[in-house]
């Protein structure tokens, strides 16, 4: 029987200690060669494990074997000189140093396939893999070739295309394209931003989702919601397109934020995941908090439709501080399910 309100993770999750530094972005590997793709694999089965167990219906990855969301894709790619460094403005809101575009780009290989192909092995339930989505990437890199993010962003488009064909057949149910650069560049989004987004899914039969968070808690993340006053509707700029668009299933962020709850109503129709657990700080969730923030969502969306997930990634949290966060989301998901249970 199909589960009802099926949990999920958005993406990361703590990696263990002996892979890479516990609480920090995007930290250097602790292993190297043989022992870190062992190690890698290792992470990934405990990331399953932990989701099982704590009563996770659609499971990931937990990004184990990436450091980073964006640039590990890139990184597989030709055409990107990632030892020609520049300082670039990240989403309008922190100075980075990333690698540059030096010609055209290109994708050499599978990237994930293979981490997928070993995650499909791990589980029988439905498996979710998060790619970075066209915008986001072009505004993690500095470009000396195209020379218009237009054109990288329909280049990287259709290398997704042919990432997440891959991942279909690999046995991924779900494909995910994280996108935050929608809820800041407005204009693109309307422009070519959207275009671009179903380029990349074209044609596939696998369930897509579209994630659009406002980061996690990191300085120049908090330091810029600080700045989005009392009320956040940068939803109502991407929301419209996005309910008109052939992506299945739209992913924002709710728990502990200003996001007025009723903007989900711009996306009637399609399946909502809907973050109930706050990544940007160590408290956890008591499971009727979670099951508060759900049993508003279901004013917008229906029942059928809504699944319960994190509002971004968990990798800077204690691993401990994760694993009760996900049991937490998992609880108030059943209180959810009883209720609508009891109201048919």
């Amino acid at each position: 029987m199909k589960t009802l309100l099926p949990t999920a993770l958005v993406g990361s999750l703590p990696k263990p200690a002996w892979l890479a530094q516990p609480e920090t972005l995007w930290s250097p590997w602790a292993l190297e060669g043989d022992a870190l793709v062992e190690g890698k694999q290792d992470a990934l089965r405990c990331a399953v494990h932990e989701q099982r167990r704590r009563g996770i219906d659609i499971v990931s990855d937990g990004e184990q074997t990436r450091q980073h969301f964006v640039t590990t894709f890139i990184e597989h790619l030709s055409g990107v000189d990632f030892e020609r460094r520049e300082t670039v403005r990240i989403r309008d809101r922190y100075d980075a140093s990333v690698p540059t575009v030096v010609g055209a780009v290109e994708r050499v290989k599978p990237v994930f396939v293979e981490d997928a192909t070993f995650l499909r092995q791990q589980t029988d339930l439905p498996i979710k893999w998060a790619l970075p989505g066209p915008m986001t990437m072009i505004d993690t890199l500095a470009d000396h070739h195209y020379k218009s993010r237009e054109k990288l962003a329909w280049e990287f488009a259709t290398i997704l295309n042919r990432e997440a064909k891959e991942l279909e057949a690999a046995g991924v149910d779900i494909i995910q394209f994280d996108e935050p650069a929608f809820n800041v560049f407005f204009d693109e989004v309307r422009d070519w931003g959207m275009a671009t987004l179903e380029r990349a899914v074209e044609g596939l039969r696998a369930e897509t989702v579209v994630h659009i968070c406002y980061g996690y808690g990191i300085k120049a993340n908090t330091d810029w919601k600080a700045t989005l006053g009392s009320e956040w509707r940068q939803y109502e700029q991407s929301f419209p397109l996005l309910q008109r668009s052939s992506i299945d299933i739209i992913s924002l962020e709710s728990h502990n934020s200003r996001i007025p709850l009723d903007v989900v109503e711009l996306v009637r129709g399609k399946k909502v995941m809907l973050g109930a657990i706050d990544v940007a700080n160590n408290t956890i969730e008591r499971p009727e908090e979670v099951a508060d923030t759900l049993r508003k969502a279901l004013r917008f969306v229906d029942a059928d439709k809504l699944i319960p997930s994190s509002n971004c990634g968990m990798a800077p949290l204690p691993r401990d501080v994760a694993l009760a966060k996900m049991s937490a989301l998992s609880a108030g998901a059943e209180i959810i399910r009883t209720e609508v249970a009891m109201a048919v």
